[in-house]
């Protein structure tokens, strides 16, 4: 009879124990669903932010320093920060491997292939230096540009771990908080998607009690990478309609809490 009530006693025990842990998984929801937005585009300050901003929900917002977007609407950017939005960084003129088929668009003098490893650095820092002119923030996320991460042969990754909380990757994947590596955050490129295939993506986490990371670039155009502005909205408002089940943080946030939840205890 004793032992029965002792095994009783320790089940409960595990339960509560269990419930406990999953109240911290995600700020007590069921999943993370991060929003990036890459390039520093006209779209993401004149559709992007607004949208975000009616709803009260914040979005991370990769800038490339030399890019129109962010050069020519350096007070957009300010003011953007200042509302909660996280400014990330990009770098300065988005080097991508050129030598990959279907790369003709990259520039010779933005080829990460004929770069140096000291050029890279300088420029990522930089690029620091320059956002927090903006936001007046320290610490900072990263986006690997194209999603490449070596200088031929050589990684570069481990150099930046200094620099940054976390980095985003290009993987599609949506991941448990247990499996997430902090400088390669996997995430999903959207192009062309309807609100049904990304409120699709949304459940899944839901249902995994997993991290999703959308990363946009054009919202309504600007770019080749696009999304339709009634495919964005369908997104945001049904994240802000089930808000008590899915945390919307930036990226930032995000990966501060999964570093904290997964630190040796």
């Amino acid at each position: 009879m004793i032992t029965a009530m002792r095994l009783v006693l320790f089940l409960i025990l595990i339960n509560f124990c269990c419930c406990a842990q999953d109240k911290n998984l995600w700020k007590g929801r069921k999943c993370a669903v991060v929003l990036t937005y890459d390039d520093a585009l006209n779209v993401h300050l004149d559709n992007v932010i607004p949208a975000l901003d009616s709803l009260d929900l914040k979005g991370t917002f990769y800038l490339s320093g030399y890019f129109p977007g962010c050069r020519d609407r350096l007070s957009d950017w300010k003011a953007a920060g200042k509302t909660g939005h996280e400014l990330a960084n990009h770098t300065l003129f988005h080097p991508c491997t050129g030598r990959i088929p279907g790369r003709d668009w990259v520039k010779p003098d933005q080829d990460l292939s004929t770069y140096t490893m000291q050029r890279l650095l300088d420029e990522v820092r930089m690029t620091n230096v320059l956002l927090e002119s903006l936001d007046g923030k320290k610490q900072r996320t990263f986006a690997y540009p194209c999603g490449d991460t070596k200088i031929g042969d050589e990684s570069y990754i481990d150099k930046i771990k200094d620099d940054f909380v976390a980095a985003r990757g290009v993987k599609k994947e949506i991941i448990t908080i247990d499996k997430v590596d902090l400088f390669n955050v996997p995430s999903f490129g959207i192009n062309g998607e309807t609100g049904e295939q990304l409120l699709g993506l949304v459940k899944q986490a839901q249902e995994q009690h997993a991290l999703l990371v959308f990363l946009f670039h054009g919202v309504g155009g600007e770019h080749s990478l696009s999304v339709s502005l009634e495919a964005h909205s369908a997104l945001l408002h049904y994240l802000k309609q089930h808000e008590k089940e899915i945390w919307v943080p930036t990226f930032r946030d995000a990966t501060k809490h999964i570093k904290l939840y997964n630190a040796p205890r």
